[in-house]
């Protein structure tokens, strides 16, 4: 668990993270933001629900393919995986004989830490080397990881929440980490009908709307806030050009806030943009993989073809 003056710097940073976005033109909250352990707690009900097809869409997928995927892996080998706030995804490539080495990287410090006390005491032969950090600042693995083929696994279609840029940016950061005896699993959620999309970002029963809202609970205890919650409503959008969903807060009337001390004006409808969820066709997202760095070896899709995994391998040559 971090020390008092880690709690007081990571205050800190959510103050200047929150700034950083409130204060342009159009404002923003950075996803990241979303996890603090009460926002944790909304997304496993999020992924629960009806509308919410992702999540086992994916689980069916992975019960599926992990063995296979597990079996093109050189063994031993160590499992890398992004954005693990715990690890029931992660458990369908575990519970091969392949890995040796488990690295959860994510910003959520306590369920990092109450994942590793889990698997300790399941499986006391797995080294867990916990990384609490953002998963777009890892460009190497601590020295305490086995020099082992390595898999890297970044699930839930997470990938959607960076822009192309950004994704780019990321595989290739992932590429460099993971090395050259390396391969790397990406969940990555479908282009397909907005019917089906809206529903699972604004859910009937209002969790995603509380899970939203929840980034301004967060602000008002950790950044020295005042906002209003009862002012601010969920919104989801389909942006049909871009290819993502758009999650935003809206004021809903002209109001005042305050920031760690910093003053921000908002006008009725003016929304804070909090979150995108980019849906790429296949062939865009191997596309995106191979300016990265990485060939697209394998894809495989559900019947209904709404959420794919694609297994990367490093590309060679220029």
């Amino acid at each position: 668990m971090p020390d008092d003056s880690a709690m007081m710097l990571a205050a800190g940073s959510v103050a200047d993270a929150a700034l950083t976005g409130l204060l342009q033109p159009r404002k923003t909250l950075p996803a990241k933001l979303f996890y603090d352990e009460e926002g944790c707690r909304l997304f496993g009900r999020i992924t629960e629900l009806p509308e919410y097809y992702l999540t086992r869409t994916e689980l069916a997928l992975l019960a599926d393919v992990a063995p296979r995927v597990a079996g093109m892996v050189h063994e031993p080998a160590v499992l890398v995986e992004y954005g693990a706030s715990d690890e029931t995804k992660a458990e369908f490539l575990l519970r091969t004989s392949v890995f040796r080495a488990y690295v959860p990287i994510d910003v959520a410090v306590p369920q990092l830490e109450q994942m590793r006390a889990r698997l300790l005491k399941r499986r006391p032969d797995l080294l867990v080397c916990t990384v609490p950090a953002d998963f777009m600042d890892v460009a190497a693995l601590p020295t305490e990881v086995p020099s082992l083929p390595r898999l890297g696994f970044f699930p839930g279609s997470t990938i959607g929440n960076l822009d192309p840029l950004e994704a780019r940016r990321f595989l290739q950061a992932a590429r460099g980490a993971l090395g050259d005896r390396s391969w790397f699993l990406v969940g990555v959620d479908l282009r397909k009908d907005p019917a089906i999309l809206l529903p699972a970002y604004d859910d009937a029963q209002g969790v995603t709307a509380a899970f939203n809202r929840n980034l301004l609970v967060r602000l008002n205890r950790e950044a020295g806030a005042d906002f209003d919650l009862g002012a601010f409503a969920h919104r989801a959008d389909w942006n049909d050009d871009a290819s993502r969903i758009e999650m935003h807060l809206v004021s809903l009337h002209d109001q005042l806030v305050h920031v760690a001390g910093q003053a921000i004006r908002f006008a009725r409808d003016e929304t804070i943009h909090t979150e995108n969820s980019y849906k790429y066709a296949p062939e865009q997202f191997a596309a995106l993989a191979e300016q990265a760095g990485w060939h697209s070896a394998e894809l495989w899709t559900d019947p209904a073809r709404l959420f794919s995994l694609h297994l990367l391998e490093p590309r060679r040559g220029p």
